[in-house]
């Protein structure tokens, strides 16, 4: 139908911005996306100047309003990196560079959470947002703070003009208590600023309407709604269509995370397992090291192409080899010495390659034995983004040892899941 409303969703990343339109059904409607320049290291940190994303949004937003009849675009979400924090002044103007999701420079400060905060809570670790936000505090040149901002936050603030709000997924990592949604007590022990603290509100719900001038510039039209969005995880995870009860995402990119749809939070600080909230339901799950960088330390993406037709998955080689881009494991168990596996190595690299798949598999399958052994609900499905999703012979090395139904995702686009969120508050406002 000619009127058939559109809803957006804006996926900011790492090294760019995504955004795609979906109608009523679910259907794409369009899509455009814009880069950026990557994040500037610093010894164990990494940071990005804020106004790199709102350039890619601008041209992001502003290519797809362009592709689409932008006057049936009615409400907006936006995902970022998890633990990302910036902190800006009253007007959202950013003080300082943004610390990355993986910027770890804050270790002092995350041995002070560990020392105060219970072992559930998200805050823990260098790379959490509440570490972030400490070591900001602890600068002292941060005069004239008003708020501590996510990423998606912050786009959402440029976006409706209206900055101090957060949602719940990304606020988890700042130590939000996501069980009892409220700020937690503990903060004052650790001098947390809490007038740097954002409202939170429930992903998928209306924050407001995009700022007119805005709106005029990106060529959208006045008075589409701005909903509460999530991170780009939690994102990637809707996009896939998982809904039901023990539906799980596995991840195949540099790193393996697990997701899993439980109806009962989890939380194990020691072995990496945290959980979102969605809605009345939970996204319980962690991350392993090993994955993609395990296997590239080996094979170059090329070659294990050529490779992968040699690859014989009902035939399992035998070898036992737990692959890790380098010493450290945090989960499915938490190792910070444990060594690399990948020995002996056959002469035949089909079938060294096809030993460490197997081996990347098992870390899968105890991963989810490990979410269940905390209380998560039985596996029921897998569905497979990431790069290493694409590997048919990986899948069917996973899908014999997993032993449940593969559906195929929706989408691999963390927008998309987005769009679903502001196809949501659209729906509920």
């Amino acid at each position: 139908m000619a009127h058939d409303p559109l809803f957006v969703g804006i996926d900011v990343g790492t090294s760019g911005v995504r955004a795609v339109a979906i109608d009523r059904g679910g259907t794409l409607a369009g899509q455009a996306s814009a880069a950026m320049p990557a994040p500037d290291r610093e010894g164990g940190g990494l940071s990005q100047d804020p106004a790199q994303w709102w350039r890619a949004v601008e041209t992001a937003l502003g290519e797809l309003a362009a592709a689409v009849p932008a006057k049936r675009i009615v409400a907006l979400a936006v995902d970022g990196t998890s633990g990302t924090l910036l902190v800006t002044d009253g007007a959202g103007t950013p003080l300082a560079p943004a610390l990355m999701y993986n910027d770890a420079r804050s270790t002092g400060e995350a041995a002070r959470v560990k020392q105060v905060a219970p072992p559930d809570s998200g805050g823990h670790g260098a790379t959490s947002a509440l570490a972030k936000l400490l070591h900001f505090q602890g600068r002292g040149d941060l005069g004239g703070a008003r708020h501590a901002l996510h990423q998606a936050d912050w786009i959402a603030g440029r976006l409706t003009n209206c900055f101090g709000v957060t949602d719940e997924n990304n606020c988890l990592k700042m130590g939000y208590d996501v069980v009892a949604r409220r700020w937690p007590d503990w903060f004052d022990a650790l001098g947390v600023r809490r007038d740097l603290l954002s409202e939170v509100r429930v992903p998928g719900t209306v924050l407001g309407p995009v700022d007119d001038k805005v709106a005029d510039q990106l060529g959208l039209p006045r008075g589409v709604r701005m909903v509460a969005g999530t991170t780009d995880g939690v994102a990637a995870f809707l996009a896939t269509g998982a809904f039901e009860i023990g539906d799980a995402v596995t991840s195949l990119g540099s790193t393996l995370v697990v997701k899993l749809l439980s109806n009962a939070p989890l939380f194990d600080a020691t072995s990496g397992v945290y959980s979102h909230r969605l809605g009345d339901l939970w996204l319980p799950g962690g991350a392993s090291n090993s994955g993609g960088a395990a296997l590239l330390r080996f094979f170059t993406a090329e070659r294990m192409v050529e490779l992968t037709p040699r690859l014989q998955p009902d035939r399992p080689t035998g070898l036992s080899y737990y692959p890790l881009p380098a010493s450290g494991e945090r989960f499915p168990i938490h190792d910070p010495g444990k060594s690399s596996i990948t020995e002996p190595r056959p002469d035949d690299d089909a079938l060294f390659l096809q030993g460490l798949l197997e081996g990347i598999a098992e870390i899968e399958v105890t991963a989810y034995r490990h979410l269940r052994d905390l209380g998560a609900p039985a596996l029921r499905s897998v569905r497979n983004v990431g790069g290493g999703a694409q590997n048919p012979a990986w899948t069917a090395i996973r899908a014999r040892r997993l032993g449940v139904a593969m559906p195929e995702p929706v989408s691999l686009e963390a927008a998309y899941g987005t769009a679903l969120l502001a196809q949501r508050g659209a729906a509920s406002a």
